[in-house]
């Protein structure tokens, strides 16, 4: 687990010493200790786990040049936002007449992947440019022929399975399923289902199986304890669960909250940033390459136990984001989605523009509408599911920009970030994002990973901007890297400078500043 961080103009931490080390230490904690949530009357339902559903998020009134009274210099760049501003709005629209708005719209895993009725269990999938598809698995012998499924014409496809003759379901808790596709090409391949919750790895194996969860009911972890209030000033311990134990070992989401959320509580820090939560096969990515976008990491263990530790800090009173990487994908095709349905351009953008030639992995096409609703819907389960109450979006930067920031010096000329290179639907899928997220959660909180400098980045969707909380300012722990890297004796720390680095933020919008953060730790630095 790494520490710190918090939100200017609040003074950035020293980076901190182990957890177990300072726990014993006088005067660790800089800001007060978090507050445990309230104990509920009989009946009451707890701060944020009401039922949101049939909430509207009424469409911005505004022309979108709010934002111009913030930063004259963006009356320049006025055709620019207004063509990404009336997109916003036609997207809205679209969602809003289609879709019956943006609540509906983001409940995608309730229509797509294992859904359960009381006659039995509906599966379905998109995969437009697959031929045909049927589902296998332990239920049904791995029998291709078994369970086929229909096509409609919006390229979806359908199995239902009614319960068996005892009442009991088609397919067992903890099985494993895979839907077997024939492509374009005429090749029969076997996939992880892309709105699956759970994908495991047998010890000794090399690909992951998806797995049917779904535990009865008396089994299921039921949450109690409210959501923290939001945070004022962000007080964040950032930590990777499978990497805080103190052994050589991954450790379990049960473990982090017996033993590391006490420790965090007890520093005073506010909120938890989560990193490496969503499934990922190759664990020495550290969580960024994602396969299973819906599953929780399974080598820490269970959704139902990721559930309790989740609930154990909020009762600590801490707020819990987790990272998202909605900014690329593994391009592993055995256990991930990219070339889900032998088509390239499924999920992710074809040609150059749908490769991160540094990342190795697939970009998505954001302009789809079937990706949107997935993305969406991605955001909105981690925290109807998981009661997560933020996000920390990953690669910003390599989002916004055609060219992902790759071998790009920003030099904060504004003709940098509006123009050929801007990805516009990118930037709109930001705003949609966040317009969801605020609209039904107001708790939640949204931090950009982006080192560009993207001006109203961090302004509201109403004014024009893409309704960010927080913007993380990526040159505080660089610089506090190069110090000590390049053991500078304090006496030579040039005051100026690090003034200068901690308060080098745009007006109007607010920044999380990390001391040390994973970007430092996990490179050796």
């Amino acid at each position: 687990a790494k520490p710190a961080a918090v939100s200017t103009p609040q003074p950035v931490s020293a980076v901190n010493p182990p957890a177990a080390a300072a726990a014993a230490m006088p005067g660790v904690a800089a800001a007060p200790a978090a507050v445990e949530a309230p104990v509920l009357a009989p009946g009451e339902v707890p701060y944020g786990l009401e039922d949101v559903k049939g909430k509207m998020v009424p469409l911005p009134d505004t022309d979108g040049w709010g934002i111009m009274g913030l930063d004259e210099s963006l009356n320049a760049h006025r055709g620019h936002l207004g063509y990404r501003w009336d997109m916003y709005k036609k997207w809205r629209w679209e969602i809003d007449e289609n879709e019956g708005g943006l609540e509906k719209f983001s409940r995608g895993y309730e229509t797509y992947g294992f859904t359960e009725t009381e006659e039995g269990i509906w599966y379905r999938e998109w995969a437009p440019a697959a031929r045909a598809a049927s589902l296998i698995g332990e239920f049904n012998g791995w029998n291709t022929g078994s369970d086929p499924m229909l096509k409609n014409e919006y390229g979806v496809f359908e199995v239902f399975l009614p319960n068996n003759a005892d009442g009991s379901r088609a397919i067992p808790h903890n099985s494993k399923v895979k839907i077997h596709l024939q492509t374009e090409a005429g090749e029969w391949v076997d996939r992880i289902p892309a709105w699956i919750t759970v994908a495991t790895q047998e010890p000794d194996a090399i690909p992951f199986d998806g797995v049917y969860y779904a535990p009865p009911e008396h089994e299921r972890y039921q949450f109690k304890h409210a959501r923290p209030p939001k945070p004022e000033n962000l007080r964040i311990y950032e930590a990777h669960v499978g990497m805080s134990n103190m052994e050589p070992v991954i450790n379990s989401y049960a473990d982090f909250r017996d033993n590391v959320l006490p420790r965090i509580k007890k520093l005073g820090y506010n909120a938890v940033q989560l990193m490496a939560i969503q499934e990922h096969a190759f664990y020495g990515s550290f969580g960024y390459h994602v396969t299973n976008f819906f599953a929780c990491s399974s080598r820490c263990g269970t959704p139902d136990e990721l559930k309790s530790m989740i609930d154990e800090a909020h009762r600590l009173g801490l707020h819990m984001i987790v990272d998202i990487v909605h900014s690329h994908a593994s391009n592993n095709v055995i256990d991930g989605i990219n070339m889900f349905d032998g088509s390239e351009g499924m999920y992710f953008r074809e040609g150059p523009q749908g490769y991160h030639w540094m990342w190795d992995s697939r970009c998505f096409n954001y302009g789809s509408w079937e990706v949107v609703r997935y993305l969406l819907s991605n955001l909105r389960w981690w925290v109807d599911e998981y009661k997560f109450d933020g996000f920390r979006f990953d690669g910003v930067t390599s989002m916004m920009y055609t060219h992902h920031g790759l071998q790009y010096t920003f030099t904060g000329d504004y003709g940098e970030y509006f123009g050929m290179n801007t990805d516009v639907e990118a930037m709109v899928y930001m705003m949609l994002a966040n317009d969801m997220l605020k609209g039904l959660f107001p708790f939640c909180t949204t931090i950009a990973e982006d080192v560009s400098g993207m001006p109203a980045l961090c302004r509201p969707v109403w004014e024009g901007g893409s309704g960010f909380d927080y913007r993380m300012n990526m040159a505080v722990a660089d610089m506090w890297q190069d110090m000590f890297k390049d053991c500078v004796p304090d006496d030579n720390w040039g005051m100026g400078h690090i003034c200068f680095t901690m308060t080098n933020t745009r007006y109007g919008e607010e920044t999380v500043g990390y001391a040390e953060c994973h970007d430092q730790a996990l490179v050796g630095d």
